[in-house]
This record gives structure tokens, C-alpha cells and sequence, in this order.
């Protein structure tokens, strides 16, 4: 249940053109629906500005298409994320507005291109390809949630001097996404380039002293530059939701 069709619904009811108790029955489950295996927090889009978003591992294709066919009604766009081909080639023809993408196991139902209600760009910089998974669900998730959102893919620090090509795109971006594996080296870099809060993101790219991940996560998290802050590993979702949030902060 978003801003809008709340507004409309009570608007439709103040106008009599929608009695009362079929509003009623509207509202009916405007904090949570129970539907045996979930319950659906519809107050979300109310509370926190974006509805909620289902993750999609570790559930069945009937599980998500369930949630999804509670969700999808009242709102403009909803997503599910970590969600594997084999289950969206189930999930997808039961949808009109769904598209799939693959790279970043995202789905989304979107009835209209996002509204941009960000107060500046928010950027998305991979340092390697195969990190580009990870940086492609932060983008998407961070487009979809109303903002003006740019990429630089391949930019690590094996070849520093393909990132500082990007020097001005860098220095305009609000908020910053740095995705790496290996030693996770590369936000600390940018961090220390701009004044603009980095979100890092370590990935599970890397060979066996990596630890799928860890290696890049204590990097991050032990960085130098004070403008970053650490999501766990994979997370771009994560990441993107941060990015937006702290994009949507109006600045004095």
C-alpha cells in the first residue's frame, strides 16, 4: 500500500464515489496479511517509502508468484532479488509488467518507470567484470527506487589508471558504490578521492585465501578512509537500498 493509493482511496471515499465498507474491506490489510508461509508487511510502502522486497533463495517459484500476487496490486514496482533463471522462467509469464535480469538475479513488476525523487546521482563502480553481478543488483535496486544512477564497470587497481579516466564522473556522484573482490582494495581508493559517502561492497570473487569474501570484507573494513561504509559480502541489494536512502536525504 503506497502514498498514492492510500490518497486515492480515501479521496474516493470523501467523494462518495467508494463507501465505506468497501474501503474498509480496501485497508483491510494495511499492516500485515498473513498467507500461511508469509506475512506480508504492506505497510512497508508507508513506513520506509518502498514496498517490501522478496528474496527470493531458499523459496519455491508457487512461494514467490503468492507473495508477489499479494504485493503487486497496490504498488508501481516491486522486486525480488537472489532469484535464480529456472524459477523466474516460472515466476515471469504470470506477470505482465515483470522483466528478468539475469546478471544480477533481479526481478522486477514495474507498471511505470520510477519517478526520480533523488537529490543527486548515485554511481555504481565495479573494479573487476566478474564483480559485475553484484554492482548490476545495486544499480537496478537503486533505480528502482527513484534514482538518477550511473555505472563504471572494470576499474580495479591492477589498472588504477582506467579509474582516474572517470576522475569528474566520480567527484559529481552523491553517493558512491564501490563492488570488489580479491583483496578489496578499491573503495579505500575512491574513498580517498571524494568527500561523498562510499558504500563498499566486497564480493565473494577471489582465489582460496579470499574466503569467498572475507579477505575483501576485513579489507574494507579496515580501511583508512573515513568516508566508507562496509555492506556484507554480495550484498548489493543491500548497498543500493543504502545508497538510495541516504540520496533521498535532502541537503541543507
Amino acid at each position: 500500500m503506497n502514498v498514492e493509493n492510500l490518497k486515492d482511496i480515501l479521496s474516493r471515499i470523501a467523494a462518495g464515489d467508494l463507501s465505506v465498507e468497501d474501503g474498509q474491506k480496501h485497508l483491510l490489510h494495511l499492516d500485515f496479511e498473513n498467507i500461511d508461509f508469509a506475512r506480508i508487511d504492506h505497510h512497508r510502502s508507508l513506513r520506509k517509502g518502498f514496498p517490501e522486497v522478496i528474496f527470493g533463495e531458499g523459496k519455491t517459484p508457487e512461494q514467490i508468484t503468492g507473495i508477489l500476487q499479494k504485493i503487486s496490486p497496490a504498488e508501481n514496482i516491486v522486486l525480488v532479488t537472489r532469484l535464480e533463471k529456472a524459477k523466474a522462467d516460472i515466476i515471469k509469464p504470470l506477470f505482465a509488467d515483470a522483466e528478468y535480469f539475469e546478471d544480477a538475479r533481479l526481478l522486477w513488476i514495474k507498471k511505470q518507470d520510477p519517478v526520480i525523487t533523488g537529490f543527486g546521482r548515485i554511481l555504481v563502480i565495479s573494479a573487476g567484470t566478474s564483480d559485475i553481478p553484484v554492482a548490476r543488483e545495486a544499480f537496478l535496486t537503486a533505480k528502482a527506487m527513484g534514482n538518477d544512477v550511473e555505472s563504471i564497470f572494470d576499474v580495479g587497481v591492477a589498472g588504477i589508471h582506467r579509474l582516474f579516466a572517470y576522475h569528474q564522473k566520480i567527484m559529481g556522484a552523491s553517493v558512491i558504490i564501490v563492488v570488489a573482490g580479491m583483496e578489496g582494495a578499491l573503495p579505500s581508493v575512491v574513498a580517498g578521492m571524494v568527500r561523498s559517502p562510499v558504500i563498499a561492497v566486497p564480493t565473494s570473487i577471489g582465489y582460496g585465501t579470499g574466503f569467498g569474501g572475507v579477505a575483501a570484507l576485513l579489507g574494507m573494513l579496515n580501511s583508512c578512509s573515513s568516508n566508507i561504509a562496509v555492506v556484507n559480502i554480495d550484498n548489493g541489494f543491500g548497498a543500493g537500498f543504502m545508497a538510495s536512502s541516504i540520496n533521498h536525504i535532502a541537503m541543507a
